[in-house]
C-alpha cells in the first residue's frame, strides 16, 4: 500500500469522471421536466416525444438505450468510488495513477451494457401498455410484483455472494488482480458483473417508481451505495427486502 501524491493527469481524469456523472444527473433532471410538460422545442424535447412513441421501434430503442446509459453513469458512479479509493492505494507501479479511473470506466461499461436490456424491457412494457404517465411508471399490479421480487432477491445467497465482493474490495482485488491499464479496465468490468448480479432486480424498481423519475434514481443510487459502505450484516439487505415485499403486497392488495 502507498498513498503518494496524485499526478495532475490523474486528478484531471477524476474531475472529468465526476463532472460527467454530474452532467448525467443534470440531463436526467431536464429530461424528466421535459417529459412532464411535453411543451416547447429543442433536441431534448424531440427525444422525449420519441420516448412516448414505442411503435417507432428503432428510434425508441436508440433514444431509450441512450437515456439508460446516462442513468447508469449517474446512479452507479457513486457506488464505484469506494473501490476506486482502495485501488488507488494498491502498489501497481509509477504509471498506474490512472488505473482507478480506468477501473471505473470498465465498471460503467458493464452497466452500460445492461442499459440495452433495460431499454428493450422498457420498450416491451411501454408497447404493451404497462407503463403510464410522464414518468413511465408501471401500474399497481406490476409494481407490486416487481417490489416483491426485488425484496425476495435481497434474501438470496446469490445476492449476498455478489455483495460480498463489493463490501470487501481487497478480497476482490486479491482474487482478480490483473496488471497494466488493460487489466484495470478488465477488473472494472468484472467488478461490474458482480454489481449487476447484486442489483439487477433493484434496477427493475425504476419501472415501479417511474423510468423517468429522478427521485427514484436518487433513492436507488443512495441505497446501492449504502449497501456497500455500511458494516456487513443481514439487516443491511434483509430488512429493506422485507420492506419491499410488504410494500408490494400492499400494492397488490389495494
Amino acid at each position: 500500500m502507498r498513498a503518494g501524491r496524485v499526478p495532475w493527469q490523474a486528478r484531471l481524469a477524476y474531475v472529468a469522471l465526476f463532472a460527467i456523472a454530474g452532467a448525467a444527473w443534470y440531463v436526467l433532471a431536464q429530461a424528466e421536466h421535459a417529459m412532464r410538460d411535453m411543451q416547447g422545442d429543442g433536441v431534448l424535447m424531440g427525444l422525449m416525444w420519441i420516448m412516448m412513441a414505442p411503435r417507432d421501434i428503432s428510434s425508441y430503442l436508440t433514444v431509450t438505450a441512450a437515456m439508460w446509459v446516462i442513468m447508469m453513469i449517474a446512479m452507479m458512479t457513486p457506488a464505484v468510488v469506494p473501490m476506486m479509493l482502495v485501488f488507488r492505494g494498491l502498489e501497481r507501479g509509477p504509471r498506474a495513477a490512472l488505473d482507478p479511473v480506468l477501473f471505473a470506466g470498465g465498471y460503467l461499461a458493464s452497466w452500460s451494457a445492461v442499459s440495452l436490456v433495460a431499454a428493450a424491457a422498457q420498450w416491451w412494457l411501454h408497447d404493451n401498455g404497462s407503463l403510464h404517465g410522464p414518468a413511465l411508471a408501471a401500474g399497481r399490479a406490476l409494481s407490486g410484483g416487481i417490489l416483491i421480487a426485488a425484496g425476495a432477491w435481497q434474501w438470496t445467497p446469490w445476492k449476498e455472494a455478489c455483495l460480498s465482493r463489493c463490501r470487501g474490495p481487497l478480497r476482490f482485488f486479491l482474487e482478480h488482480s490483473r496488471p497494466g491499464r488493460a487489466g484495470a479496465l478488465v477488473m472494472g468490468a468484472h467488478h461490474g458483473l458482480y454489481c449487476i448480479g447484486c442489483c439487477w432486480l433493484l434496477m427493475l424498481l425504476m419501472f415501479a417508481g417511474g423510468a423517468m423519475s429522478v427521485l427514484t434514481m436518487a433513492v436507488l443510487a443512495a441505497f446501492i451505495l449504502l449497501e456497500r459502505v455500511l458494516p456487513a450484516g443481514p439487516w443491511v439487505t434483509r430488512i429493506p427486502g422485507l420492506a419491499l415485499i410488504a410494500t408490494g403486497i400492499i400494492l397488490l392488495a389495494g
